[in-house]
């Protein structure tokens, strides 16, 4: 990851402009101008509207230098190259020697401009929906940013910090990692004075190298903590566990343990749109329903009700925000034309989501269909944790079809527990045997690595539901 210096932070009162920019960048300036003011930055070109900055980043198959011309021809006020470029001209223009060091500049000093005070969330799996339900929580009693989408590395939180305007009291940024290192630069750019760390996992652990450096690496969030902040820490996962040792800032426990501060028991299912717990903090306790599929949800909602807790909300707004939640997840439930409910879960696939969408499939009425694929990029535990997932699927459905080269181990263990499993080679096989096992009234579950594109078999699905049984159409 690159690591650009931190600079002086540019006055408020400035705004983001161009005339903010320039000493940031300390770089070669083209045309400035202070009246232009930058609503956010792009590094995509046909995203570009009016009032954005255009960063020109190298890539492995293309040059944002090409794309310049075509961004500030769409409204973009200002461009930021690492050479002039023909047709940029009529733009603010900011020449530098990196541009990707330049963008992580800029997000920094202009982070660093702002009086809100920064949520930083981590873990192996759920940051995004996390993400999105600790901003509705916080927006109780304050005006919060979040971007919506998973906005965690190297580029794109500086990005998400040049989007933070003034009137901001909370921000709630993603941190990811793909090794040790980056999510300790990411806090610099993004001073963050709590932190949640909701789970370890294998996630990544391929290039990680192991799970005690994905450890490690996740417990740089609370380490970059103040004194004066709030870790927010999962009291259910003990590698997190270990991280209290490592931070200055007050530890706010959460989870289904007992001695978790703020603690969520009796967790009970309530279909595919909805669960219920016990809420308890300190003295208080409160049953709260919350319109979220999954009841595997319960360790987010507990996250973003502690960091809530630990900023000074109380139970009335923290349950009042937790029951009127209406985030998006990455699980979508889809009611078929054809009378089958779909699980979406296509965006991607590892163990404890693997077997948390599961869990939910256990849940729904009717007859179980599992459509699973590959979870890719966990190294030396690959075959062990399709094997585990294997045998839970199993236990929860009455037909399988896998795809992929890894998940036939999956496979090959829900058989060997006996469930009947068929393996597709393509999608098309996969829908084709899909369609074929599907009635009126099923539940079916499709998911699996993001590589595995299964989400063009979900669209299949949604638009020509009909069946292949010969006769449950």
């Amino acid at each position: 990851m690159t690591g650009a210096p931190l600079p002086t932070a540019p006055t408020l009162d400035a705004g983001f402009t161009a005339g903010v920019l320039a000493p940031a960048l300390r770089g070669r300036t083209g045309r400035l101008d202070d009246r232009i003011r930058f609503e956010r930055a792009i590094i995509d070109s046909r995203e570009a509207r009016p009032g954005d900055l255009f960063v020109a980043l190298p890539g492995e198959r293309t040059d944002g230098h090409d794309y310049a011309a075509a961004a500030v021809r769409a409204g973009a006020a200002g461009c930021l190259l690492s050479r002039p470029v023909e047709g940029t001209e009529a733009a603010a223009g900011f020449v530098v020697d990196d541009t990707l060091a330049a963008l992580q500049t800029l997000g920094a000093a202009w982070r660093a401009a702002l009086p809100l005070q920064v949520l930083g969330v981590t873990g192996s799996v759920g940051k995004t929906t996390t993400k999105a339900i600790a901003a509705a929580v916080l927006g109780a009693r304050y005006r919060v940013q979040a971007n919506p989408l998973n906005y965690n590395n190297e580029i794109s939180v500086p990005l998400c910090l040049l989007e933070l305007k003034p009137e901001a009291e909370r921000a709630v940024i993603e941190l990811g990692m793909y090794t040790t290192g980056e999510i300790a630069l990411l806090c610099q750019w993004v001073r963050p004075r709590a932190g949640i760390v909701l789970n370890v996992g294998p996630t990544h652990l391929e290039r990680a190298g192991s799970i005690e450096a994905i450890a490690r690496a996740k417990r740089e969030l609370p380490e970059a903590l103040p004194a004066d902040g709030a870790a927010i820490l999962n009291a259910d996962d003990e590698r997190v566990r270990e991280m209290a040792a490592y931070t200055a800032a007050r530890v706010w426990w959460f989870g289904t343990s007992a001695d978790a501060e703020v603690r969520g028991s009796d967790v009970r299912s309530e279909g595919a749109g909805a669960f219920s717990f016990l809420l308890t903090w300190g003295a208080e306790s409160r049953r709260v329903r919350v319109p979220l599929p999954g009841t595997h949800l319960v360790s987010n909602v507990l996250a973003a009700a502690a960091a809530a807790f630990a900023d000074g909300l109380t139970m009335d707004e923290v349950a009042g925000a937790l029951e009127a939640l209406n985030v998006p997840t990455r699980l979508r439930v889809i009611d078929l034309p054809g009378g089958a409910r779909l699980l979406d879960d296509t965006y991607n696939a590892q163990p404890a989501s693997m077997l948390a969408a599961l869990d939910l499939l256990a849940a729904m009425p009717g007859r179980r269909l599992a459509l699973l694929g590959d979870m890719r990029e966990l190294g030396a535990v690959s075959r062990a944790e399709h094997e585990r997932v294997g045998r839970r699927a199993a236990e929860v459905v009455d037909a399988l079809v896998t795809i992929g080269d890894e998940a036939r181990v999956l496979g090959d263990a829900a058989r060997a527990a006996g469930a009947p499993v068929q393996h597709a080679a393509t999608r098309e096989e996969a829908e084709v045997l899909l369609r074929a096992l599907m009635r009126p009234g099923d539940a079916v579950l499709i998911k699996g690595s993001h590589a595995l594109a299964l989400e063009a078999v979900v669209a299949s699905l949604e638009t020509r539901p009909e069946h292949t049984d010969g006769g449950a159409r």
